[in-house]
């Protein structure tokens, strides 16, 4: 597969293909006899990996020492498995404080429906840090 058809399937730029190949992130893609890329499905793959990493956050550096350990072979199956735990701990993390950003949204709205039904805002009087905030917006 051509880069231009690798970057229109996953919706990136050549420039960001080339790199995450330049970077490490991607093993070198092999070219055609006049120079031009073309992806193998083994490329594919780690272009997948690099695209679903990168979307979860995790930093490009983090994202070439797991391309190289990969390269490394078998034997750091325990080192990637580690990576990929301190990955998962990060996007728990975020996920967490989203819940928690989400759950104050939705009492807002909750309080917004509230006063429109009522006339009035009411907000709980647990919430005084909530009311601060409030009167600023």
């Amino acid at each position: 597969m051509m880069m231009k058809e690798v970057s229109e399937k996953y919706h990136i730029s050549p420039d960001t293909l080339r790199y995450y190949e330049r970077v490490g992130a991607i093993p070198r893609v092999n070219r055609t006899k006049s120079g031009i890329r073309d992806y193998t499905e083994q490329d594919i793959g780690c272009v997948e990996n690099v695209i679903c990493m990168r979307n979860a956050g995790v930093p490009v550096e983090m994202v070439i020492e797991y391309a190289k350990l990969c390269q490394q072979g078998d034997d750091t199956f325990a080192a990637r498995r580690d990576l990929l735990k301190q990955v998962r701990r990060g996007i728990l993390q975020q996920i967490e404080k989203r819940q928690k950003e989400l759950e104050r949204l939705e009492y807002k709205i909750s309080r917004y429906e509230a006063a429109i039904a009522t006339g009035k805002l009411v907000w709980d009087s647990d919430c005084s840090a909530q009311h601060m905030t409030e009167n600023q917006e």
